[in-house]
């Protein structure tokens, strides 16, 4: 049967190996003599549809995956071990194959039963050859995908040493110091795992480049990268590392790593002494950075330990109003008990609800009007309310109908105008919003 064989190369991450070529199901089979014999087993051609897709797919025959996807073969179609057609050609690295199968809709996502994704296999299972990584980045692969360790795929690429693989990675905004269920990042798994020898240095410059935290131990030993790379005699990284430390400071360290979403960093940063309030280039301090990309137990561990809702970066944001445009209702609760000022303005006067109004963020609409104080008649620099915003930059769609009904539900006063002296009513009629019309003139 088709399987994708798996073997372990190293502690950290399974090595996935190319799967078997036979087809699940009876194989052509042939004797020694002209005739076939009785008991042989029947052709290719009594196999199903979805075997010959698996199979083409195993083997990197276009052909053949053509052929079985014309003869009807399901594009999710999967072996007994899960594995999809994409999955079987990634493990091949079969780029075509792959290719052909993702416009026939596969899902570059789809992981089989040992948590492989055609898009963890591209990152270590294929040698250091981006091209089908870039397919599947290109095609919607989620790059923060993990693996049966919870392992990423910059961890694995990290450990094998393939540092065009790691390069694409980090490009695609993978997070540098996310940690495994063994306790190490892609920086540790470089020095640990690896030989130190030219491509894994070449992948400790990029990590190093890319903000790593060259400070933070692996989780269960304690031990820092630097300890790690002198304990194996790995001179050039040990210097690389050295430099790196002396350049790095706490804050900077927590900075990078409430943005990178990495809670163990965040928690080393703030053990060596960096400042709650410590800001980036732009004046955002570690909680706004954590509640753009939706880390949220970064914020609720930065909340706990005191870190203010309030601040303002140099956009005039603060992490409150973050939450409105990201329509996060799960940031919104980490943040509440941190006492938001919901009156807090943003560059257009507006409160967080109304950027969520205009975005459509129904759930966070109803939980931020029924949890805070916020006032939902606000007006801001452009003279518009959350209810005028919702109708005037909303497409008049599903969502923005349950926005406007829990603005109305919750106080949001229809009779309010713009500069212009124009409702949302008449707003919405101008735009061809019959639903919202409706909604509006009850």
């Amino acid at each position: 049967m088709l399987c994708a064989l798996l073997c372990g190369c190293s502690a950290s991450e399974p090595s996935a190996q190319p799967p078997a070529t036979s087809a699940p199901g009876p194989v052509a089979s042939r004797t020694a003599s002209a005739e076939p014999s009785e008991s042989a087993d029947p052709p290719d051609v009594a196999l199903s549809a979805d075997e010959r897709l698996l199979r083409a797919a195993t083997g990197g025959d276009l052909a053949g995956v053509g052929d079985a996807l014309g003869d009807g073969a399901s594009i999710d179609a999967t072996d007994t071990n899960g594995a999809t057609a994409l999955v079987l050609a990634a493990y091949g690295n079969h780029v075509a194959v792959a290719r052909a199968l993702v416009e026939a809709g596969a899902d570059v996502n789809h992981k089989d039963r040992t948590e492989q994704s055609a898009y963890l296999i591209s990152t270590s299972e294929v040698g250091d050859d981006p091209r089908l990584l870039d397919l599947l980045l290109a095609s919607g692969a989620r790059v923060q995908a993990k693996d049966s360790f919870n392992g990423t795929g910059l961890i694995r690429a990290a450990e094998r040493g393939f540092p065009t693989i790691v390069g694409r990675l980090l490009d695609a905004g993978i997070q540098v110091d996310h940690v495994n269920e063994l306790g190490w990042t892609a920086l540790h798994e470089a020095i640990i795992l690896g030989r130190g020898t030219e491509p894994h240095v070449r992948v400790v410059r990029q990590l190093i480049s890319a903000g790593a935290d060259v400070e933070l131990p692996s989780q269960r030993d304690r031990v820092r990268p630097v300890e790690h790379a002198q304990r194996r005699g790995f001179a050039e990284i040990e210097t690389l590392l050295r430099k790196a430390a002396r350049d790095v400071t706490p804050n900077s360290r927590l900075v990078r790593a409430a943005g990178d979403g990495s809670v163990a960093a965040v928690e080393s940063a703030l053990a060596d002494g960096a400042d709650l309030e410590a800001r980036d280039g732009r004046g955002r301090t570690a909680l706004p950075l954590a509640v753009t990309d939706d880390h949220v137990d970064i914020a609720r561990l930065l909340v706990s330990r005191g870190a203010d809702v309030n601040a303002v970066d140099d956009q005039r944001d603060t992490p409150f109003l973050v939450t409105g445009v990201t329509g996060s209702v799960e940031m919104l609760d980490a943040l509440l008990p941190g006492r938001p000022d919901t009156a807090l303005t943003n560059r257009y006067g507006g409160v967080s609800v109304i950027p969520a109004a205009e975005r459509g963020h129904a759930p966070y609409v109803r939980a931020v009007l029924e949890n805070t104080d916020i006032d939902v008649n606000h007006v801001n620099d452009l003279g518009w309310t959350a209810l005028l915003e919702a109708v005037i930059l909303g497409d008049g769609g599903r969502r923005h109908q349950e926005v406007v009904r829990i603005l109305l539900a919750n106080g949001a006063d229809p009779a309010v105008a713009d500069r212009e002296g124009v409702t949302a009513l008449q707003h919405a009629r101008d735009r061809g919003f019959t639903e919202l019309v409706a909604l509006l003139s009850d």
